[in-house]
């Protein structure tokens, strides 16, 4: 169980997510999971457990070299994802990864997205890459993803879904909501036939303005 509030409200937002992600259909019949950086590693949703039996104390804490403490449930098969990019990454407070129907469509074809749209700048670059396919729970999952990833903030996973950080869940949740949202209309303008796409230059400028956005900047 956890020591202090702090981490009792962080255990509990994980699940809260968790439930959030099922509910909207980003992440259908439990699929996926969730996890936040927490001191020297991060907590994260337990392996095959169903989102509505979740208390606090089934949320697992992790440390970054995948250590587990005794007495804890199993962690999430995807915890080389979580903890490749917390490593990789000191802006990651939190991380999500769906199986949300339009990125699954997108990523068993191994389509990254690109910039059809200027939106696609605010997953932090000018595309959303596809990572290319592992096992799930693999190692060299971990490795692609955090490939993948370097300079955004998500990416698709071959014949899987989805992975998307944030600063906190919140976040994190709001830019996979983003990722489902340009994939299914990068899916609909394909079905007309290729998009034009913006310039890297354009791109480039809307990524800055994207990174100046918000009441938070003034």
């Amino acid at each position: 169980m956890a020591d202090t509030p702090d981490e009792d409200w962080l255990r509990q937002s994980v699940i809260d997510t968790a439930l959030a992600m099922s509910r909207s259909g980003l992440s259908p019949q439990q699929s996926g999971n969730v996890s936040a950086r927490f001191g020297e590693g991060f907590l994260i949703t337990p392996t095959g457990m169903d989102y509505d039996d979740l208390l606090p104390e089934d949320i697992v804490a992790v440390a970054l070299d995948g250590s587990v403490a005794a007495g804890q449930r199993i962690p999430s098969s995807e915890w080389h994802m979580h903890a490749g990019i917390y490593a990789a990454r000191a802006e990651a407070q939190a991380i999500v990864h769906a199986h949300s129907d339009y990125a699954v469509t997108l990523a068993v074809m191994g389509l990254s997205i690109p910039p059809f749209h200027y939106m696609v700048a605010l997953l932090g670059g000018r595309d959303i890459r596809c990572a290319p396919y592992a096992t799930f729970g693999s190692a060299e999952l971990g490795r692609h993803a955090v490939v993948a990833i370097e300079g955004r903030k998500a990416c698709l996973l071959a014949h899987h879904g989805q992975i998307a950080f944030g600063r906190d869940l919140d976040e994190a949740v709001k830019l996979a909501h983003e990722v489902e949202i340009l994939s299914g209309q990068y899916w609909r303008a394909l079905q007309i036939g290729e998009p034009p796409l913006l310039a890297d230059d354009e791109m480039d400028r809307v990524v800055v303005k994207f990174h100046g956005y918000g009441q938070e900047n003034g």
